[in-house]
């Protein structure tokens, strides 16, 4: 079976951390989720508001979806191959195409709950990025992030 593993080109992601991904998913998860905030995680790169922007839209996810996911905006996730079709992710030029910005992390996280697949957070250290500029712009991808949310419950 396939494994595809997601991190970030930026070099916040740390490779390394790929076996406890491929641990988890061989231990029985469908989707292995990256954690900042799991215990023996941390970032070098979060500031004070984008935490307190992840926690509220985090604990509304975990309210809605009665997920228990404690990193909502964090792009590190490995997953079996099988899982993608559980994304309904829709190829360039086949209609709306979500990923052009942050809320495609959320999007997946609420696509793996709904769809019921078994999903494992694994704890994940994201550094300082050693390539290019952050596009990420807080309160603008917050706004996309709970829009996102509202709109895949509404869609469900």
């Amino acid at each position: 079976m396939t494994i595809t593993a997601v991190i970030d080109a930026d070099g916040s992601t740390d490779p390394a951390e790929i076996p406890a991904y491929i641990n988890a998913l061989t231990s029985g998860a469908d989707f292995a989720k990256g954690s900042r905030f799991a215990p023996g995680a941390g970032s070098a790169d979060i500031t004070p508001l984008r935490r307190l922007g992840n926690k509220a839209l985090g604990l509304l996810v975990n309210t809605m979806y009665r997920t228990r996911y404690t990193d909502l905006c964090y792009g590190y996730n490995a997953f079996w191959a099988t899982a993608v079709p559980a994304f309904g992710l829709q190829a360039e030029g086949t209609g709306r195409v979500w990923g052009d910005g942050f809320e495609i992390e959320t999007l997946i996280n609420l696509r793996a709950a709904a769809a019921g697949l078994t999903i494992t957070e694994v704890p994940s250290y994201e550094h300082a990025r050693i390539h290019g500029e952050s596009n990420l712009n807080t309160l603008r991808d917050g706004r996309r992030v709970l829009r996102t949310i509202l709109t895949e419950w509404h869609n469900r």
